[in-house]
């Protein structure tokens, strides 16, 4: 007897009976062998889709920063010396250029008449002295009234005010220098007659001098006096001071803030006047170096960074640019560790996943 013929009837009626009796177990069992095999079929899809991206670990680090300023040089002091009175002047000139000290004697005018002034104040106050001896000596015996002796006081001290007019009229014949400087102009030429406000001499201080620029509203908070800074002059010198001045108030045109860098012109070589393009240590921060080519936009227009973290995930992050460098640009604003996306972030998205290859020899690069 032959076994195989029984064993495919078997089989065959095993068959039938499941597709007529028990179709629709068997069908919900297909149907679940194929969702299995479906799903796997995608996932084996995705992977196959998924982007691939070079990435770069961050850490935050501190940034000096700076602001840099547009500006000019300034003198220290400059006054113009003018006159006080009118009369000729009877000394010499000195020339544009000499260097003087505080007290030296710029201009002096003929006394004229005013001598002859001080002398007759001086025989009134001498009179007057006299006279109030002597009242007070006869009021103290008896013999002169409170009234005779008030009359001689205020003779006494109207006497002694016109010597002190007198001496300051005299004083004021010659114009001295009010500090160490440099003349800017001649002082005023032997012979020529001066008016009260007219030009004596203009004065200049040049050690130390100042470096002025003007700094935007953006700018302001980040600078603080006593600061460090530099600057390079537009004859291509460089120079260093420290901030001195930073201004509350804001220019009603402009909307910018003056700010002083005084530094040092021991030999007066620094002129007034020059342009100087103005370096200033800003607060520091912290940020990320990382490569220029790495910031991107999102679908809102913002400047950032495309992110991924372990697994692949995609995040954005808006970021703010601090300063350049040669060996890239400093982002702020990012947290404290990041993986940024260097290669490859314009060809995904915020919560996409990708396959990352993480560019480990950045950071010694850098």
């Amino acid at each position: 007897m032959r076994v195989f013929p029984l064993v495919t009837a078997l089989v065959v009626t095993v068959v039938l009976y499941l597709s007529i009796m028990e179709r629709e177990a068997l069908l919900g069992f297909a149907g679940v062998l194929g969702d299995e095999v479906q799903e796997h079929t995608d996932t084996d899809a995705q992977e196959q889709t998924r982007v691939r991206v070079l990435a770069q670990r961050s850490v935050a680090q501190p940034v000096a920063s700076t602001v840099v300023l547009r500006g000019r040089t300034e003198a220290q002091r400059q006054v113009e010396i003018r006159s006080e009175t009118s009369g000729l002047v009877i000394s010499d000139p000195l020339r544009r250029g000499a260097s003087v000290q505080a007290g030296d004697r710029l201009c002096e005018v003929a006394p004229g008449v005013r001598k002859a002034a001080l002398d007759e104040a001086q025989a009134r106050l001498s009179e007057a002295e006299i006279n109030f001896r002597a009242a007070s000596g006869l009021s103290e015996s008896g013999f002169s009234t409170d009234v005779r002796l008030a009359n001689a006081r205020a003779a006494l001290q109207a006497a002694q005010a016109g010597v002190d007019r007198a001496v300051e009229e005299m004083a004021r014949l010659v114009m001295h220098a009010p500090f160490d400087g440099l003349l800017e102009t001649d002082t005023a030429e032997l012979g020529s007659l001066l008016q009260p406000g007219a030009l004596c001499a203009t004065l200049i201080q040049m050690d130390p001098i100042k470096l002025v620029g003007f700094a935007t509203e953006a700018q302001i908070d980040q600078l603080e006096q006593g600061a460090a800074a530099g600057a390079r002059l537009a004859s291509g010198r460089e120079v260093m001071g420290t901030v001195s001045f930073i201004a509350r108030s804001a220019d009603a045109q402009t909307r910018t803030f003056r700010v002083d860098v005084t530094i040092p012109n021991p030999d007066g070589s620094i002129r007034d006047g020059q342009s100087a393009d103005i370096i200033i240590q800003a607060q520091e921060q912290t940020g990320h170096l990382l490569p220029s080519s790495a910031l991107t936009l999102n679908d809102a227009g913002e400047l950032g960074l495309r992110l991924v973290d372990d697994d692949g995930l995609v995040s954005f992050a808006p970021a703010q640019i601090l300063r350049d460098s040669a060996d890239g640009i400093w982002l702020a604003g990012l947290p404290e560790e990041i993986g940024a996306i260097t290669v490859g972030q314009e060809f995904t998205r915020e919560g996409a996943r990708v396959h990352v290859t993480w560019d480990d020899n950045a950071q010694a690069r850098q």
